[in-house]
This record gives structure tokens, sequence and C-alpha cells, in this order.
């Protein structure tokens, strides 16, 4: 049986850990050349090694997304085909109040979450334009729909990145160009490790007692949410903000 993306040329940021690393595995099995990248070569290679062991096809490329240069070389790896991208780096930042965040702090949350996804958009969709088709698919939050206390910035980015989605996916609709983003709550990774172990703030069980599943999310729900909306049978859908939250936005 062909797979969801099967013959697909797909790119995948942040690949290293989490969800990202869990979506280039789900791409791979569902038949698509993955190129991956990450600024950590370590757990970039793990992940490749991962997706080869199942005999998939994926190369790994250590990328700063904040730099355009890399992105643009980046892009330039897929030899003029890029069918579908997932835009996943980013970085949580200070666990802190508004008022106890530093500058530094908010700097970097913005320059990878924000400028990160923005760079690669915009060479992602010079590609895709070219092609007249494609589908990408950014990382938000449902912290990019609500409001979360002590991650300030990283909130705002995440409400940046849905911005970004929404525009680009308007003014690309006729190029034949689908841009979507997915809105994750709690999940099993290591960013919600050191959000939820972080002194004096909300713990993991706080967390779960939020989660009207009363859990975590697993990477892997998250990227089943991201191959769909990759793939043909989300033709149809464009500029959408698709919660995978367990409920929590709709509380």
């Amino acid at each position: 049986m062909a797979g969801m993306l099967d013959g697909k040329i797909a790119l995948v940021t942040g690949s290293a850990s989490g969800i990202g690393r869990a979506t280039a595995i789900a791409f791979a099995r569902e038949g698509a050349q993955v190129i991956t990248c990450d600024i950590d070569q370590a757990g970039g290679e793990q992940t490749l090694a991962k997706i080869e062991t199942e005999r998939g096809k994926a190369e790994f490329f250590r990328v700063d997304v904040t730099q355009a240069s890399q992105v643009e070389e980046l892009i330039a790896k897929t030899r003029g085909r890029l069918d579908c991208a997932f835009n996943n780096a980013g970085v949580e930042g200070e666990v802190a109040y508004t008022a106890d965040q530093s500058e530094r702090a908010f700097e970097r949350v913005i320059t990878v979450n924000v400028k990160g996804v923005w760079l690669c958009m915009k060479y992602e969709i010079k590609q895709m334009v070219k092609q007249g088709r494609g589908a990408i698919v950014n990382t938000a939050s449902a912290a990019g729909l609500i409001g979360f206390p002590a991650l300030p910035i990283y909130v705002a980015s995440k409400h940046a990145v849905l911005g970004l989605t929404k525009t680009a996916a308007l003014e690309y609709a006729r190029a034949g160009i689908r841009v979507n983003a997915i809105c994750p709550g709690p999940i099993e990774t290591p960013m919600m490790e050191r959000i939820g172990s972080a002194e004096g703030q909300a713990t993991r069980a706080d967390f779960e007692a939020f989660v009207p599943m009363r859990r975590y999310g697993t990477p892997e729900e998250m990227a089943q949410a991201v191959t769909w909306l990759c793939s043909d049978a989300a033709s149809f859908t464009t500029g959408t903000a698709l919660s995978a939250d367990g409920g929590v936005v709709a509380q």
C-alpha cells in the first residue's frame, strides 16, 4: 500500500528530538524522501540513523535556521523540488514572569521561533512557486492561541508564527501552496520536561491537570497530524491552526 507521502520530497527542521524527530520518521514511513536538519548534530544524526534502520530515505544537515545563507543553502539541497516542509525548530526560552525576563531571552526566542520560521518559509515558498505546488506546516502551540503564565516571550513568538502562517496561506493560495500550523499542547518532549521542572513554576502534574484528557500528548501523535496536513488528503486545508492539545484551548 502506498504511503500518504509516497514519492514526495519533505523537509523537517528541528529534527534532533521530540516532534521533529517523530515527524521525520513518520514522513519516511509514509514514503517520503526526507531532508532533516537541526543545530544539534548528534541528535540529528540519531534521527537519521533511526530512519535508515527502517530502510527509509533521508539526509541530515546541520543548519542554524536563524541564518539566511544556511537556510537558502539547505533549500538548494532539495535539488529543485520540495513537496512539503515542516518548520519545527524552536526554543522555549526562560520560564519566568514578564517583568523577570531578560532582553537576551527575548532576542533568542524571537530570533529562533519567528525569524527562523520566516526564513524557512521565505526560501521554501520561492522553490514551491517555481514548481506550482507545495505544503508547509509550521509548529505553533496552544500558546499561540491563548496565554500561559511564565512563558510570555514564547507565547508571543507562537502567536507570531500563526500570523505568518495565515498571511502566507492567503498570499500563495492561488500559487498552489498550502500553509498551515499545528498547535500542540503539553507533549512528551525535552522542551516540556524543562518547562515542567522549572523551579517555582507549574509542574508536570499541574500541566496534566490542565489538559482535559489528563495526560501529555506524544510526539508520534503530533507527527500524524503534521503528516496529514502535508498530504493530499488535506488538499483543501490552508491557513488553519490545528489544535492537537487534548482539549486545552476548548476550555
